[in-house]
């Protein structure tokens, strides 16, 4: 099998697990009871995965992204949005990119 066909098999089986995960998530959530307990585990959860996300890429990264989270912290201190501070975030990184 060629580099082309492993690379459509990889990106096929990615989209069959991520389609199936949402499909069995819904169903099995329709069996639960919604308690504000539950309710609070579901809303810190994105959160959770998005904390993990910036954590690995600011291990990792270097000044560009350091300067991008620091940016992004700043504008969700002063904003409470996430979406303002995705933005700021993606807007200094990619203008670091720009310029240097």
């Amino acid at each position: 099998m060629g580099a082309e066909a492993t690379a459509y098999l990889t990106i096929f089986l990615m989209a069959a697990v991520t389609y199936g995960t949402r499909i069995l998530g819904a169903e099995l959530m329709s069996f639960i009871r919604i308690t504000p307990r539950i309710e609070a585990l579901l809303k810190s959860m994105a959160i959770s995965v998005m904390v993990a996300i910036v954590a690995s890429a600011v291990a990792q990264g270097g000044f560009r992204e350091n300067t991008a989270t620091l940016i992004a912290v700043a504008v969700m201190a002063v904003t409470r949005s996430a979406i303002a501070a995705v933005t700021a975030a993606m807007a200094t990184a990619a203008a670091w990119s720009w310029l240097i």
